[in-house]
């Protein structure tokens, strides 16, 4: 996950800051549909919390926002009538007799299968984690879209643990695909080249897709031929550790929950060209596949496994971008995201943050030269912003000022050397090749 310049954006998605960061949060799914019964995220079965509460508020489907409550131990019935009331008081919610989409302010309802759906295919990279994927996978094939192949791409594995779990437990459900090469961006390059779908959509092995997300990510294509790439919201499918709440309050992955859309000829904020991690996450994301290989799909010396940490989901944004399409993100199309649960991670996550960004920035500029008198004369106005979003995002509680500080420290520190270890990275990669 990419994490810089999304400071303000994730205010919609984190735990209030009167909260306290470090009493555990137990996320649920709320469908004001059916406001007596809590389920889990993914919509894996009823649940019935206690203590401190986050659900994701949805009608008809639809996500509208975030809010918080505390309940007591086998009082259901009162906890789900105060997430109800805080949906109402804290969030736009449309009547809930409004039936047609045409007569509602935004687009509420689930997200329709076409009448002839094209292949989708979702690419899963991962490596030596095969206890995170039974969950992932299982999620992937409930999926309430017709024409979908899922494509695991155990990367440079150090055991066949991955391909026994694959090929036993989900047999032909699930294409096993072996890229020798670490590297995530190898990885999800091995995934498209493997990929029969018009439309190839991406996600992680610590993830949980609900179950309407290719279909939201399909209609959004659908609704304009010009757009190239979707993104989708992202939310937390776990608060319960220190480091996990820690992390959504420093860069929760939310992009709030109205549709937008971005394209060259429209741009209003000139930065937002270098900025695209506000486009979205590599967590979620969906590619018109032939858009994607004509422009060269991710660059190997950038994502995870490499020096470079990340970098490969904001690349491949604005080459799409700059290739003259459009990219949009649809708050329908939803991700549940488990964030890392010990600080130990937490802070090697964060550092990558601000390397990942800075190797982002070499890699667009090694690829597109005539940028770079664009990004000095942008720079200033840049970092001042960057500065602005943090004082802001600083106004949490007094205790949690220190840790947070921390963290931002460790990512500007990445920063500068993420353009020094994507320039390695490349050398690194030449030099195998050369030696191989």
């Amino acid at each position: 996950m990419n994490g810089y310049d999304r400071r303000t954006a994730a205010a919609c998605s984190r735990p209030a800051a009167r909260d306290s960061l470090y009493t555990p949060v137990r996320v649920v799914e709320l469908d004001l549909d059916e406001p007596s019964e809590l389920r889990s995220p993914g919509g894996f079965g009823a649940v019935d919390p206690d203590g401190r509460v986050l659900a994701l508020v949805r009608l008809h489907g639809h996500p509208l926002g975030l809010v918080t409550a505390t309940g007591a131990a086998g009082d259901g019935a009162t906890l789900s009538r105060a997430l109800v009331d805080a949906a109402h008081r804290e969030l736009y919610v449309p009547a809930l007799s409004t039936a047609t989409p045409a007569a509602r302010p935004g687009r509420v309802g689930r997200a329709r299968v076409p009448a002839d759906p094209p292949l989708v295919s979702v690419i899963v990279p991962t490596r030596d984690r095969s206890a995170m994927l039974p969950r992932c996978l299982d999620a992937l094939l409930a999926t309430d879209y017709p024409h979908v192949e899922v494509i695991l791409v155990d990367n440079a594995p150090a055991t066949d643990a991955t391909e026994v779990l694959v090929r036993s437990r989900y047999g032909d459900r699930v294409r096993y695909v072996r890229e020798p090469l670490p590297g995530g961006s190898r990885a999800r390059n091995r995934g498209l080249a493997h990929a029969r779908g018009a439309i190839c959509a991406f996600t992680d092995d610590d993830t949980i897709a609900d179950p309407h997300w290719v279909t939201a990510v399909v209609e959004a294509f659908q609704s304009d031929e010009r757009i190239g790439c979707v993104t989708g919201l992202v939310v937390p499918a776990e608060l319960e550790t220190e480091a996990q709440l820690l992390l959504e309050e420093y860069s929760g992955p939310g992009r709030g929950f109205t549709a937008r859309a971005w394209s060259l000829e429209a741009l209003e904020d000139p930065l937002v060209q270098f900025s695209v991690g506000w486009f979205g996450l590599g967590a979620n994301m969906a590619f018109r596949t032939d858009v994607l290989r004509e422009v060269g799909g991710f660059d190997p010396a950038t994502g995870p496994g490499t020096p470079s940490k990340g970098g490969e989901d904001l690349l491949a944004f604005q080459q799409v971008l700059s290739a003259g399409h459009t990219v949009a993100y649809q708050p329908d199309a939803l991700i549940w995201h488990r964030h890392r649960r010990t600080m130990d991670d937490l802070n090697v996550q964060v550092r990558g943050f601000g390397v990942g960004f800075g190797a982002y920035l070499a890699a667009s500029i090694a690829h597109q030269p005539r940028q770079l008198a664009d990004l000095l004369r942008l720079l200033p106005y840049g970092v001042w912003r960057w500065h602005r979003s943090h004082r802001l995002g600083s106004r949490a509680a007094l205790p949690e000022r220190s840790a947070l500080r921390g963290l931002r420290r460790m990512e500007r520190r990445g920063l500068l050397y993420g353009p020094f270890c994507y320039l390695f990275t490349v050398w690194q990669q030449r030099h195998a090749r050369i030696g191989g």
